[in-house]
């Protein structure tokens, strides 16, 4: 399909806003989704200045409405959904496992495992009609190791990668793959937030990631692309770590 309908969560900053510039200079059209509305409708002109179709509707992936509203939007707007990217997260409250509460743990899984399960809940009730469709949601490269400090984030990322195997196998009779990419460390908001300090940041890169550097936004952001296209027509079920080596080590 040449202008697929693409749908991306969590798409106003970082890798969902570079993914959603991608696409739209690949001349698809696209749907935007978050809770900060002022910076939704400054990427809608964005994208609209590339020549995309693009809309923005604001949706909390925490709570089923939205989500079902989202899609059904999307769908009446462009007639069908071609690509999803379920990229909206949190990393929650950071610290030891003996500071963590339910609270920080609903917080966290609220918005990184039960909003993935939404997303995919309401897009695979699209594309299985269709027959047709490809979901990538976004996990990180440490969903697959260790992290000290952020052990309520690790687990939601391993279960958004549980739940991304189960879904591709539910889906495949119907021609609809479902994958993740992996993120290692990249220049996000979210890196920052959990580093705290240039220092830190720049500790972290140093020991822990064989580049020697951060990803950029953009370096996520087109394996997304690539994953989610016909290019990657025979990949689903698959976890696609973009890390600059630290899963090799």
């Amino acid at each position: 399909m040449s202008k697929p309908v693409v749908l991306i969560t969590g798409s106003l900053t970082g890798i969902g806003r570079a993914a959603a510039i991608i696409f739209a200079k690949e001349g698809a059209r696209v749907v935007v989704a978050g809770r900060r509305d002022e910076l939704g409708q400054q990427l809608v002109v964005e994208l609209r200045t590339l020549g995309a179709e693009a809309e923005y509707i604001r949706a909390d992936v925490r709570h089923d409405k939205e989500v079902r509203d989202l899609v059904d939007k999307t769908v009446t707007r462009f007639g069908r959904l071609d690509i999803a990217v379920n990229n909206a997260a949190t990393e929650g409250t950071l610290g030891p496992v003996t500071e963590q509460s339910a609270e920080s743990y609903a917080a966290t899984f609220d918005t990184n495992v039960l909003g993935v399960l939404l997303s995919m809940k309401h897009e695979l009730r699209v594309m299985l009609a269709q027959k047709s469709g490809s979901i990538v949601n976004v996990s990180s490269a440490y969903g697959h190791v260790g992290a000290p400090g952020a052990s309520v984030y690790v687990a939601s990322k391993h279960a958004v990668e549980g739940l991304t195997k189960s879904a591709a196998l539910e889906a495949v009779a119907s021609g609809v793959r479902v994958n993740v990419v992996a993120p290692g460390t990249t220049d996000t908001g979210m890196l920052t937030r959990f580093t705290g300090t240039p220092e830190n940041k720049a500790g972290l890169v140093a020991g822990s990631v064989p580049f020697k550097r951060l990803a950029t936004p953009e370096e996520v952001a087109n394996v997304i692309v690539f994953v989610a296209s016909n290019r990657a027509s025979y990949m689903t079920g698959a976890s696609v770590p973009v890390d600059g080596g630290i899963l090799a080590q």
